[in-house]
């Protein structure tokens, strides 16, 4: 990983609590499931977003990003590239600071939209892969 990106993953990750997860999954063995469980038990504040679940890792399911009513740090999504650039929309709308496209999702749209309103932006990287590598190498000073 180059050091500008290292340093990138770490400002974006290093002070983050909350993390809204859109297509989130309720199905164990998906990745959808897995890497937001895996960050919920790291400590991070996970909010699923997904209209066709009820409840995801013991939270209520919410159908958008706009029905939260907190602060979020970070737009993980799980949703197929097209569905990316409204996602990108609700989450400038929501104030989120970073919007981060899973491992295969990659959206020039969804990054220009997000980027003009000032949110970091990770395309094609697994949240969770990243945090580990971060965790295991002793990058991350943050506190939950």
């Amino acid at each position: 990983m180059s050091d500008y990106l290292w340093d990138e993953y770490r400002r974006i990750l290093g002070g983050a609590r909350t993390i809204a997860v859109v297509g989130a999954s309720a199905e164990p063995g998906k990745a959808a499931h897995e890497i937001p469980a895996y960050l919920q038990g790291k400590g991070f504040n996970v909010i699923p977003v997904n209209p066709h679940h009820r409840e995801v890792l013991g939270r209520p399911a919410l159908a958008t990003l706009l029905d939260i009513g907190e602060p979020v740090d970070i737009v993980d999504v799980f949703r197929p590239a097209p569905k990316t650039p409204a996602v990108a929309r609700q989450a400038l709308e929501i104030g989120a600071r970073a919007l981060w496209l899973q491992l295969g999702i990659v959206s020039d749209e969804a990054r220009d939209i997000a980027e003009a309103g000032g949110l970091r932006v990770v395309m094609n990287r697994c949240l969770g892969a990243v945090y580990a590598e971060l965790e295991l190498a002793g990058a991350l000073s943050r506190t939950t």
